[in-house]
């Protein structure tokens, strides 16, 4: 028996064509490799540049302060009560307090400036403190108080002369010289967390923007995953499939692709102009965001429903089973996971939209938290476009810092997907 030969060319064909096969696979590889470091880098780059702009929200510069806390300084007298302390003029109070550590300050603009270097909430800290401490009432107190904007950015920036444009040359100078006395420091910025939106940079916060936000996710929540969960059953397991049912899936996925904006008219036109529903209000921002995320919620619950293997319905009717029984005894909690997984999903989007809110007047300013969801409210997307859009300096680390606590909640809630998609996931 004979080996069969193969003309030369055929071979050196058959090798330089696995070669070059060979060379398009490493050149796949390297421009896949390329683009997952590539996207990671981007990723990296901004998550770095957020936190570092973000990390001054977060922390905040004060100042130490005599504060004469004398009857007279007061303009109390003995036996004065609770109600007096309530009715001292505390901006006063505080002025006073700063001038004096400085009495060589004269004229009406420069004693401006030295004031300055106090924020607008010193007032209302000091207030707070000698409320809750009124045995200190009678002798003088020295006294932590938040500093100005400007002072904040100048003492965080490392006193660079870029950072402080706002700051006059005095102003520096009062600066250095509580330095040297030790009277500057940065502390942790609690108010970030707990207080409302506000004018004045050291005072605004992101507790009212996340009331806001879980208020009208929590309505997105009810609405959206009851009518969605139910809608989908409902299309997958019991409607006739004839060219109505047709239409509609075929409408269903043309939503998901709908602009929000589109979902912000439609509640502008509806919800305030047919309805009259309160303007602002949590209730009308989570009834629109449960309109916007209805389609992506009945499509991923619908894709799930599809994949329980179809030999669940069928030993389920087997054994004498209905046809509800089937579905949601056996079926249903079988697609649980990806029907969970799908919501979550929605409603992070839901939470990072801004443009459906400002269309039913989410972005007017509100300064104090809402109590139910029929008071005016902000979100924290809504409150991310306000600062960003404020011509103040100082807003532009609380932009930064916004849109972390908004990452948060994000992951959390991506967390939380994970968790219940392992929770409630069975195998068969």
């Amino acid at each position: 028996m004979t080996e069969q030969s193969y003309p030369p060319n055929l071979v050196t064909d058959a090798v330089d064509g696995v070669r070059k096969r060979h060379r398009k696979e490493i050149r796949f590889r390297l421009l896949g490799l390329s683009a997952i470091l590539a996207s990671l880098g981007f990723l990296v780059f901004f998550i770095a540049s957020i936190v570092t702009t973000g990390y001054g929200a977060f922390v905040k510069t004060v100042v130490l302060v005599d504060v004469d806390l004398t009857l007279d300084s007061l303009g109390l007298e003995d036996g004065y009560t609770p109600k007096d302390l309530e009715e001292i003029s505390y901006r006063t109070v505080a002025r006073n307090a700063i001038r004096d550590m400085f009495p060589e300050v004269s004229g009406r603009s420069a004693r401006r400036e030295l004031t300055g270097l106090l924020g607008a909430g010193a007032e209302f800290e000091l207030k707070d403190f000698v409320l809750k401490n009124p045995d200190l009432v009678g002798a003088p107190q020295s006294f932590w108080m938040t500093a100005s904007d400007d002072f904040d950015l100048f003492n965080k920036g490392g006193a660079r002369e870029e950072t402080a444009t706002q700051l006059s040359s005095q102003q520096k100078d009062w600066y250095r010289s509580l330095l040297r006395d030790s009277r500057v420091k940065t502390t942790f910025n609690a108010s970030f967390l707990t207080a409302s939106d506000s004018r004045d940079p050291e005072l605004a916060g992101v507790w009212g923007a996340i009331k806001g936000s879980f208020f009208a996710l929590g309505i997105c929540l009810l609405l959206s995953f009851t009518v969605g969960v139910l809608a989908a059953i409902y299309l997958e397991e019991f409607a006739p499939k004839n060219r109505w049912t047709s239409l509609l899936e075929v409408n269903i996925n043309n939503l998901a692709a709908v602009p929000s904006i589109t979902y912000g008219l439609l509640g502008l036109a509806i919800f305030l102009g047919i309805f009259g529903l309160p303007r602002s209000a949590s209730l009308v921002g989570g009834m629109v965001l449960a309109l916007m995320t209805l389609p992506t919620i009945i499509i991923s619950s619908r894709v799930s429903l599809q994949a329980v293997p179809p030999s669940i319905r069928e030993a389920a009717l087997g054994i004498g089973a209905s046809h509800i029984q089937a579905v949601f005894h056996h079926v249903v909690p079988l697609a649980l996971p990806g029907m969970l997984t799908g919501t979550i999903i929605g409603m992070a989007r839901a939470l990072g939209e801004t443009a459906p809110l400002l269309m039913i007047g989410m972005v007017a300013f509100i300064a104090d938290a809402p109590a139910s969801v029929l008071d005016p409210a902000s979100a924290l997307p809504v409150q991310v476009y306000l600062w960003a859009d404020s011509p103040e300096r100082a807003f532009a680390e609380k932009t930064a810092g916004a849109i972390l606590v908004l990452l948060a909640f994000l992951v959390a809630m991506n967390m939380a997907a994970v968790v219940l998609r392992k929770r409630f996931e069975k195998r068969w």
